[in-house]
């Protein structure tokens, strides 16, 4: 304008000079306050994020402060409901008490066959036992477990099957009565875990549990007789005593590897063996399923 007004400029040129720097400062605040946004867009991130992490912490703290009470109350509610010196002792007396009973058939069955006839006592027996005899051309009855022993007898079996099954042994006293009649027959007796375990105590013997149980298709067996060693599938948790075991009646025939423990009876003067392993299992390893033929053997089969 001034050098307009001294007449050094043209009203025109004037004004374009007057334009473009108008143009520049407007440029540069513009770029001023784009600068001072982004800043400020920037700082609102961090303080945002800042309070989310604050946020999150004192969930955190609440959820753990809720876990805590929520703990406080049940230790509380436990303290006011269980005498630890009352249900120690009520723990160590527990009994399954005789589950044989619900595991058992409840009538008599059978497997058609032209070789041996085989009594099968099923204590909650596996499926493959009776398949297993089957399979080698035993006709194979199937009876309930608290079937009587004059029953069993009358039917003139060539042989005499005890299955595996549930529970304490002791607690089948019914049972076991009718498995003595059995052991003062003159008939072929196989025994499988439970089964076994019932024609100790029928016998004399005696049974206790063991602080670890056998559970698993990997256990190591020794068979006394030659040395040999099978690896068979398991699942008891009684054992029969053999420290009180009477040599006249029974003498230990297999051994676990493992801990020592019995894992068969062969009967003296008797034609009865019984194992506390399974022999039929399947699936499971089938290197002592060689006992069922010579529980065949042993009932004058082939």
């Amino acid at each position: 304008a001034i050098l307009f007004q001294n007449g050094e400029l043209s009203l025109q040129r004037a004004r374009e000079l007057a334009k473009k720097e108008t143009d520049k400062l407007s440029q540069d605040r513009l770029a001023a306050l784009q600068k001072e946004l982004a800043e400020l867009r920037d700082e609102l991130n961090t303080r945002m994020a800042q309070w989310n992490a604050e946020k999150d912490a004192v969930d955190k703290v609440s959820k753990l402060r809720e876990s805590i009470e929520q703990t406080r109350k049940e230790i509380e509610l436990a303290q006011q409901n269980y005498d630890l010196e009352k249900i120690l002792p009520q723990l160590a007396a527990y009994e399954v008490g005789n589950v044989v009973d619900e595991v058992t058939c409840s009538e008599p069955s059978v497997l058609k066959g032209n070789g041996k006839k085989v009594a099968l006592l099923d204590f909650g027996a596996k499926q493959n036992i009776a398949r297993s005899l089957n399979k080698r051309g035993c006709e194979v009855t199937i009876y309930p477990a608290h079937t009587s022993a004059e029953e069993i007898l009358a039917a003139k079996p060539d042989g005499i099957m005890l299955s595996n099954g549930p529970g304490d042994p002791k607690s089948c006293t019914d049972i076991i009565k009718e498995i003595k009649k059995l052991y003062d027959s003159d008939v072929p007796i196989f025994a499988i875990c439970l089964g076994h375990q019932l024609m100790a105590l029928a016998t004399g013997a005696d049974t206790h549990k063991l602080k670890y149980g056998h559970r698993g298709g990997n256990h190591p067996v020794k068979d006394l007789k030659t040395g040999r060693v099978y690896i068979s599938s398991q699942n008891h948790g009684y054992v029969v005593d053999t420290d009180n075991l009477d040599p006249a009646v029974a003498k230990p025939a297999f051994v676990n590897v493992n801990d020592g423990t019995n894992e068969g009876l062969e009967y003296v003067g008797k034609q009865i063996f019984t194992v506390q392993f399974h022999p039929e299992a399947c699936p499971g390893p089938q290197d002592s399923a060689y006992l069922f033929d010579r529980f065949i053997e042993m009932m004058g089969g082939n």
